[in-house]
């Protein structure tokens, strides 16, 4: 559970960098591409490929190419055809992808999980709720696609260490899940970014650095690790702890305005909804439908 926390404290300070830093200064799959890059940099010396199996490897890469390459593909995509706000609203429902796809994987469903994510999409659509506009609906399923894609990979990898078992820690062999995500954004830079559209400023530089090795190096890796950890229910429902972690920030630093009733009441269906986290792990042990897997291999 603590690297869940510790990486949505990551990815809440890198959401406001990338709104007020980037967004419609650099072109936005250059930012994704180097994001990938730097993360196998640091990877790639670590990685193992002897004594991995080749099952495991690819479908570290497959996690990657959907998490990381086709999430981010998807959703840049989805800015052409909705506003920000729009983007925002829909992107709460990630949850509800991550335990229809979990309970998928287990071969049954699991109320509680469903009840504890369906708490958090609602919590998240308070905070961020936005009117839309005619015509979206283009766009919502692309974004949609792009939620499915993140739930997708991270669910998988979190059974895909249950089912290989490895001897060597998972940080040796997460440089296959930025290799895979590489295999989606380098062509789609090339064909779709704006090559008119590069950093300018030491400022952008750094934000993409921090991107880079924090938010996506580190960040994947710790939220993957967490995600083997916890409940699909638990996984489900962090997936919108971003939201008021990330207004508060925007708040605190950048003094945007925001309705309070709406902040207090959206965070509080949000830490409610883990109430019923541990019901859904209890749920997945009572012996129904659950697949049976060998223990997780060692962590880093």
């Amino acid at each position: 559970m603590r690297y869940l926390v510790i990486v949505t404290l990551l990815w809440a300070l890198s959401f406001n960098f990338i709104g007020v830093f980037l967004a419609n200064q650099v072109d936005s799959y250059f930012a994704v591409l180097t994001r990938v890059v730097i993360a196998l940099a640091l990877f790639l010396p670590i990685t193992r490929f002897k004594g991995v199996s080749k099952g495991f490897m690819l479908g570290v890469a497959f996690c990657g190419a959907f998490q990381f390459g086709l999430t981010y593909l998807g959703l840049y995509l989805a800015f052409t055809y909705l506003t920000v706000a729009e983007v925002l609203l829909f992107t709460v429902l990630t949850p509800l992808h991550i335990t229809l796809i979990n309970d998928a994987f287990e071969g049954r469903f699991n109320p509680w999980a469903f009840v504890a994510a369906a708490l958090a999409v609602m919590g998240a659509v308070i905070i961020r709720a936005e009117p839309v506009d005619a015509g979206y609906l283009t766009g919502f399923l692309l974004l949609q696609g792009a939620n499915a894609a993140f739930a997708l990979g991270m669910v998988s990898y979190k059974h895909l260490v249950k089912r290989y078992p490895q001897p060597l820690p998972l940080r040796n062999s997460f440089g296959y899940f930025f290799m895979g995500a590489l295999l989606v954004v380098l062509p789609a830079w090339w064909l779709l970014g704006n090559k008119n559209a590069m950093p300018t400023t030491g400022l952008q530089w750094g934000i993409l650095l921090w991107l880079g090795v924090l938010a996506t190096a580190l960040g994947q890796f710790w939220w993957n690790k967490g995600a083997t950890q916890v409940s699909g229910g638990t996984l489900a429902v962090m997936n919108n702890a971003t939201v008021p972690l990330g207004i508060l920030i925007n708040v605190l630093v950048w003094h945007s305005s925001f309705e309070l009733w709406r902040f207090a009441l959206g965070t509080a269906l949000i830490v409610g909804s883990l109430w019923f986290a541990p019901s859904a792990k209890r749920y997945g042990t009572q012996g129904s439908k659950t697949c049976s897997h060998p223990p997780a291999g060692k962590s880093a």
